[in-house]
């Protein structure tokens, strides 16, 4: 069922203005619902994210989460107007703190999280919206999905995102993403093993919720040692590697490379580092 169909059909009042939740079991479905700002990472996206993982822990009838986006993006990264606003504020490094950590929970408790995540994305995968991307379980991305990060030109740390770009796919394709500016298309991520499926996008919604229902025959405690002995014992040190990277990415937001990144950026013209 293509995802415009489920909206239609299926209510919840698991929502924010940021989200919106669907539950069709055996999946529950969250869709990033800022289209206009090609679903950027805000704070307030942030903690409605953590609310909706929350939600469907608890859903017995929902086996796997989905996690999608409406607009032509799957996500473009930190909200940098939002970050130049803050960048005027005296408690700004406290505030990017506060902020960069609740990301890093938000990423634990996707690797954590008790139930299989699917990614279904379409469009730019951008950032740290690529961290949302790689924290995921199984990605499933349409045709138009492109990843990249753009951080160097930004003046900005992928400092969430490449613990998780060496875990899924090793050092040597993360090094590709923090020295090379160009976009990755979905089908040469999957061949990197960034990217378990490629389809039509119009179809990404509904091969994720097939693959949910595949799952769902299956045992969800035979899954989830699965998923634990990957990303807490294969992958032990990810979680103190999010945790420098977190610090990283803060104080990288206090530098002047951020600030005339960001400005340039939100002028639309080149930065001059």
């Amino acid at each position: 069922m293509p995802l415009s169909l489920a909206l239609r059909k299926y209510r919840t009042p698991m929502s924010s203005p940021s989200i919106q939740l669907k539950k069709t079991a055996p999946a529950g479905t969250i869709i990033l619902n800022r289209p206009e700002r090609h679903n950027a990472i805000s704070r307030e996206l942030i903690a409605a994210l953590q609310q909706a993982f929350d939600d469907f822990h608890g859903e017995r009838s929902v086996r796997a989460v989905i996690l999608t986006a409406a607009g032509d993006s799957f996500c473009s990264g930190a909200d940098l107007r939002e970050l130049a606003d803050t960048a005027e504020d005296q408690q700004a490094l406290s505030l990017w703190q506060t902020e960069v950590e609740q990301l890093q929970q938000l990423l634990e408790t996707m690797l954590r999280y008790p139930k299989p995540i699917l990614i279904a994305a379409t469009g730019w995968v951008i950032g740290s919206g690529l961290s949302l991307l790689l924290a995921g379980d199984y990605v499933i991305a349409g045709e138009s999905t492109r990843l990249w990060l753009p951080e160097s030109l930004r003046g900005l740390s992928a400092g969430l995102t490449t613990p998780l770009l060496v875990f899924r796919a090793g050092a040597g394709q993360a090094s590709r993403f923090l020295y090379q500016t160009e976009p990755l298309p979905a089908k040469r991520a999957a061949e990197l093993g960034l990217i378990q499926e490629v389809v039509a996008d119009n179809l990404v919604w509904a091969r994720a919720q097939q693959l949910a229902g595949e799952l769902a025959r299956g045992s969800a405690q035979s899954q989830l040692l699965g998923k634990q002995l990957l990303n807490q014992t294969v992958g032990e040190s990810l979680l103190t590697q999010l945790a420098i990277g977190a610090a990283q990415v803060a104080a990288a937001r206090t530098t002047e490379a951020a600030r005339e990144g960001v400005q340039a950026f939100l002028e639309k013209r080149e930065p001059k580092f």
